[in-house]
């Protein structure tokens, strides 16, 4: 339960506008990842399911993250806080760097004989028919997938075996995006309170789009291990399975978190982990392609 102080603290940010603490900066990095024959086919913990469900996640990104720059900016004009309208600028550029990153993540997959494009194509068919909602509806769906992104960001920073089962080659694209997720989670929340949003908009469509959200990253995997049955084991299945869904699994573990969110009072930074991505943050920078190094090349704005 929040403390009167930070109860108190907490309405003066949401009058203000943002929320996000004053140790976290929110600004856009193109790393410039490559993927090539380094890469195993099988690269979480050598696991067919596994592998092909991180990937399947991978290829719902660019389209599913334009849609969340999409239905942030829709209330661009409305936001008077400075600080959040800045947010909201970074918001986009980071977001507009995951969506170059993991094209390039699944042009790999696509040579490795995956349906990418055709996955890509339906799901913006989706999206499209998601578009048809009202402004605000369509922000409400965003606060939503946002809350799970970033509770599989917090997972994958704070548990080192989820860390340790990702190939070295893959690990650092995962990192970095997590720690971007963790520093920008709340910029669509603050949003969305901006614009009058309500607790049952918001909860309604975290029921829906966690539904959808399931059924199509269940689809996607299918679809994958469908064009890689030559390789499919049972055992491999089974291990798989157990790993996400099992106790302490790497989605069974975030049921907690989720719930979270059905709070009357909630915020994606009731959770203060800004230590994160301190501890990440350096990190990650040797992983920056060269050209890179002194800002990026491309941003959304």
């Amino acid at each position: 339960m929040l403390s009167t102080k930070t109860s108190e603290k907490r309405a003066a940010a949401v009058h203000k506008g943002s929320n996000t603490p004053d140790n976290v900066t929110i600004r856009p990095q193109r790393m410039g990842f490559e993927f090539d024959v380094r890469v195993p086919r099988y690269w979480v913990d050598n696991n067919y399911l596994i592998s092909h469900t991180m990937n399947a996640l991978s290829v719902l990104f660019p389209e599913g993250e334009q849609f969340f720059v999409d239905s942030v900016r829709a209330f661009r004009s409305q936001i008077q806080d400075p600080r959040l309208k800045d947010e909201v600028r970074g918001f986009i550029g980071q977001e507009a760097m995951h969506s170059l990153e993991h094209i390039a993540m699944n042009r790999h997959v696509r040579d490795q004989g995956m349906p990418v494009e055709a996955m890509e194509k339906d799901l913006k068919v989706l999206l499209d028919v998601v578009r048809l909602l009202p402004k605000r509806h369509q922000l409400a769906v965003t606060c939503a997938l946002e809350h799970i992104t970033a509770m599989m960001a917090d997972m994958l920073l704070e548990r080192d075996d989820v860390r340790e089962d990702m190939d070295e080659s893959m690990r650092p694209l995962w990192v970095w995006h997590a720690i971007e997720e963790t520093e920008h989670k709340a910029v669509a929340f603050d949003v969305f309170q901006q614009a009058g949003g309500t607790y049952a908009e918001r909860v309604v469509y975290q029921l829906v789009s966690t539904g959808v959200l399931g059924v199509v990253a269940t689809w996607f995997t299918g679809r994958m291990m469908l064009n890689d049955r030559g390789n499919f084991s049972v055992r491999a299945a089974a291990t798989g399975m157990w790993r996400m869904w099992g106790i302490n699994g790497s989605f069974s573990s975030l049921i907690p978190a989720w719930l979270e969110y059905f709070k009357p009072g909630f915020h994606p930074w009731d959770k203060d982990n800004s230590d994160l991505i301190a501890r990440f943050k350096e990190e990650i920078q040797q992983y920056i392609a060269p050209e890179y190094q002194n800002g990026n090349r491309r941003t959304l704005q």
